[in-house]
């Protein structure tokens, strides 16, 4: 990578520097816009004992499903445990720390450790297990818990379309979780589908800027849909 160029060849280069019992933010919904390349890259890597951060664990065969299946993960920091049936096995036997996190939660957590703010108050959670062991304070008449914010060494996210610079588009509901996590990451890696040179993005479309982004890389996406529904002939 020469100057401003964040763009690298090789998932090898992609994920340099990521090593056992790492903090990795995935970003994702289900498997819309989960960066899979780089999933791939992890589990082929053999990386044991991570801290995965992400929404769900993707489904059994793909995603970070794979990872799980490779015991790589030990720890799942989480809102949803999902279709993964793999992930509920080794939540309820033990093998797999889950830490659940209400998901709006878990999104501000995330935006607040980008943000450099340590901590923040909010209501969800207060008077359930979501609350046990963390501070709790009453805030003009209404309990509050402190929730920690989250940060990761790093941060692997997907993007539609990025520039060279590391500027970076996403596309539809794909943004989900992945413009929050780029910025709370020390290393952060965009998957993305196309690359364009510097300039060629309109600034006012572009939804994470180049400074948050470390490296980025060409993609190839098999865009696989996680529950396929189809109207029956007989309707």
């Amino acid at each position: 990578m020469a100057g401003m160029n964040k763009v690298v060849n090789s998932y090898s280069e992609a994920l340099s520097g990521l090593e056992n019992r790492m903090t990795v933010m995935v970003g994702g919904f289900g498997l819309c816009g989960i960066p899979e390349g780089l999933i791939n890259e992890m589990v082929r890597r053999q990386v044991t004992g991570l801290t995965a951060i992400s929404n769900n664990a993707g489904v059994d065969d793909f995603g970070l499903g794979l990872l799980l299946q490779g015991h790589q993960i030990s720890t799942m920091i989480a809102s949803y445990v999902g279709e993964n049936a793999l992930f509920e096995q080794q939540m309820l036997s033990g093998e797999l720390e889950v830490i659940l996190t209400p998901q709006g939660s878990l999104a501000e957590k995330i935006r607040a450790g980008g943000a450099g703010i340590p901590a923040f108050f909010t209501a969800t959670g207060y008077g359930t297990p979501v609350a046990e062991g963390k501070e709790t304070r009453e805030i003009d008449g209404r309990y509050y818990v402190l929730e920690p914010a989250l940060t990761a060494d790093f941060a692997l996210i997907r993007a539609w379309k990025a520039d060279t610079m590391g500027n970076l588009i996403y596309r539809h509901t794909a943004a989900n979780f992945n413009p929050v996590m780029a910025t709370a990451g020390k290393i952060t890696v965009a998957e993305v589908e196309e690359i364009v040179e510097a300039g060629e993005l309109d600034p006012d479309h572009i939804h994470t800027p180049g400074i948050y982004v470390d490296r980025v890389i060409q993609g190839r996406f098999e865009k696989r849909i996680e529950k396929r529904t189809v109207k029956s002939h007989n309707v």
